[in-house]
């Protein structure tokens, strides 16, 4: 149904924050997590937490989780594919930090001999969940401001980050403006 991460958006050090937004790469900033489609646009879109919080701890701080958890999202029913019997349940992608769950597949852990089944599997989930880092490109070659540190608060920030998101689905969806889309990050380079 989608592939999901999160994206860390730097910021400078917020005022009086200690190491609250202070993350694994050394720097400060807050996490930009989303689920996306096939089609590179975004379909849910959490900003705002700490940078110091894992991928898979801001999601589960997420509406998203808690109607996964009490089955609220409304999904589709499990279906056979085809020519199969066996109902598979629709399911979310993700790397390999995230929980493992009947709606929720991520890949094998460790390393596998070649043409294994297990190998063959995790390329394929990982060939799936490169579209969410590609919707994170995307998003930073067109809006450049998150290619650097953020000269304001979160609070700020986030309201950038998710007028970002928003953004690049409007101009994912608008044949019309994707010309202008080009010509802006050409002016830009």
């Amino acid at each position: 149904m989608g592939a999901i991460d999160g994206k860390h958006v730097v910021l400078q050090c917020p005022r009086n924050s200690a190491s609250e937004y202070f993350n694994y790469k050394n720097v400060f900033s807050i996490v930009l997590f989303a689920l996306v489609d096939a089609n590179y646009n975004f379909m849910f879109v959490d900003v705002g937490c700490q940078g110091r919080i894992s991928d898979s701890g801001v999601f589960t701080n997420t509406e998203l989780y808690k109607k996964l958890e009490t089955n609220t999202l409304c999904l589709s029913q499990p279906v056979p594919l085809n020519g199969r019997e066996k109902s598979v349940p629709y399911f979310f992608i993700g790397d390999g930090t995230f929980p493992l769950s009947e709606n929720f597949m991520k890949v094998y852990p460790g390393q596998y001999p070649k043409d294994s089944k297990e190998r063959i599997f995790n390329y394929r989930i990982c060939r799936a969940r490169r579209v969410v880092e590609n919707v994170f490109g995307l998003s930073s070659s067109v809006f450049r401001g998150l290619r650097k540190p953020l000269l304001l608060e979160p609070e700020k920030a986030q309201l950038v980050a998710m007028t970002i998101a928003c953004l690049h689905n409007y101009l994912r969806r608008s044949p019309d403006w994707a010309p202008i889309c080009l010509i802006m990050q050409k002016t830009v380079e």
